[in-house]
């Protein structure tokens, strides 16, 4: 039988250790927080439930639209709308713990042994823990990354915070000034301002989320002007310091932004120091990322890695994939190696923005040739009846053969939506396969199949 310890129970983790134990291994997990790792207790699920309150409550504020109006309410609050804080806080808490839980309770249910504590590799094949000793015959390590902190800019959990502090308030941010512009800070910066808090969000760069679609960061950055944010672009900050009652940050050019809370969101560094890694042949890039190949091999012989620790798309599916795959090639199963064209990922904003396959950049810099249509959400029955006039639904195909290469999405439940053009990349479906295919009317999900009809169309590009 093979011997599988896993350093990390985080999706990279514990997905590899069923996948392991339904494959018949003896299955060891080494976890020091608790089954699901930080992605479930502290930053995606959490950071989802709270952002599915702010929606909640965004959805009421723009009732007024439909006919639903508010009147009265507590002083202070605007239609009589009242988000208590400490009762959010505390459901997003306990929704964790649960799902912690029910991912513990599953994998000892499949057989996997869980070790409570700090792993660290003494040789490829040996993990300690402690003052115990595990022998593995395969070493998976998915370690996962902590939230980047800058100099001049450490978090105290009191005014100046990671987003894993966010959930120890007692009382929701006067003026919540948010660093940094990626998808973490549009994240939690619409999050925030639907739940009623004053926000500013600092961008280094020209707009917001400058790696994503452009067409989809626009849209976005308009709803969050239109809501009252004050979004400054191309604005570097250098430092954040506590006053009194809150906190000054100094941008780079010397303008100055002033907030009772300051959140950091400045991307991620791996947690692979300290743990034995390079010690053992386990190689590491500039950055402290564990260098893999696309079947999850390090350098070290029957060593793996999976998830944040590999700098390969942090997002938990492909992290759980990687996991998997890794599980599959140790024990000879038939595999397919990593293919990063047919990720799906989702930007949970309001709306949400979710992607798969080519991107627009790569279509534009000549990388690809392919067709396009984008249109717009507003024509949309199912959008108009809801009130929705924000998004879009764009695709991409080949212009000879209609082989679908990839498409965004920017409406609510986009991450839901984004399946059904997830599936076609997966499987190289065409348009018109896509177009033949029935759509519910009147649903959001029309506007899919009617972007592809519209690609049946013979032009070689087509952008409405």
């Amino acid at each position: 039988m093979t011997t599988i310890v896993i350093i990390g129970g985080g999706p990279g983790g514990y997905e590899a250790a069923l996948v392991a134990a339904q494959l018949g291994a003896e299955v060891t997990v080494v976890e020091q927080d608790g089954p699901g790792g930080a992605c479930v207790l502290t930053d995606c699920v959490p950071s989802k439930t709270m952002i599915a309150t702010s929606v909640r409550k965004q959805a009421l504020l723009d009732g007024s639209s439909l006919g639903v109006n508010f009147t009265g309410g507590l002083d202070g609050d605007v239609g009589g709308i009242y988000v208590d804080l400490p009762l959010v806080n505390t459901r997003v808490k306990e929704l964790a713990q649960a799902q912690s839980n029910d991912i513990g309770a599953r994998l000892v249910a499949e057989g996997v042994k869980i070790i409570k504590g700090r792993g660290r590799l003494v040789d490829p094949q040996v993990v300690r823990v402690g003052d115990a000793t595990v022998h593995a015959d395969v070493v998976i390590v998915a370690t996962g990354a902590t939230p980047r902190v800058l100099p001049g800019a450490e978090p105290d959990g009191e005014r100046v915070l990671t987003w894993r502090q966010l959930y120890d308030l007692d009382e929701l941010p006067e003026h919540l000034i948010v660093v940094g512009s990626g998808v973490t800070g549009a994240e939690f910066a619409g999050a925030y301002r639907s739940l009623g808090s004053e926000v500013t969000l600092v961008s280094s760069r020209d707009r917001m989320m400058p790696n994503e679609d452009a067409d989809a960061a626009e849209v976005l950055e308009e709803v969050y002007r239109r809501r009252g944010m004050n979004v400054m672009g191309r604005s570097r900050a250098s430092s954040v310091k506590r006053t009194e009652d809150g906190v000054v940050v100094t941008l780079e050019d010397g303008r100055t932004a002033e907030g009772t809370h300051c959140l950091m969101t400045v991307g991620m560094v791996p947690n692979t120091s300290g743990i034995g890694l390079e010690e053992c042949g386990v190689t590491l890039d500039r950055y402290g990322f564990i260098q893999v190949d696309k079947v999850s091999r390090t350098s070290a012989p029957g060593v793996y890695a999976a998830g944040d620790c590999t700098g390969v798309l942090m997002l938990a599916s492909v992290a759980a994939m990687q996991g998997r795959i890794a599980v599959w090639h140790a024990l000879g199963e038939a595999v397919q190696p990593l293919r990063l064209a047919t990720v799906a990922s989702t930007i949970f904003t309001d709306p949400e923005i979710a992607a798969v396959g080519v991107s627009q950049r790569q279509i534009e810099q000549g990388e690809v040739e392919a067709n396009v249509i984008k249109l717009p959400l507003a024509t949309n029955p199912r959008a108009k009846m809801q009130g929705f006039n924000d998004g879009f639904v764009k695709l991409f195909c080949r212009p000879h053969t209609g082989i679908i290469l990839g498409g965004v999405v920017v409406a609510p439940r986009a991450s839901e939506l984004i399946l059904a053009l997830s599936i076609a990349v997966q499987h190289r479906l065409t348009v018109d396969q896509l177009a033949h295919s029935f759509a519910v009317y009147p649903s959001l999900a029309g506007s899919i199949t009617e972007a592809a009809r519209r690609l049946m169309m013979p032009v070689t590009s087509a952008v409405l």
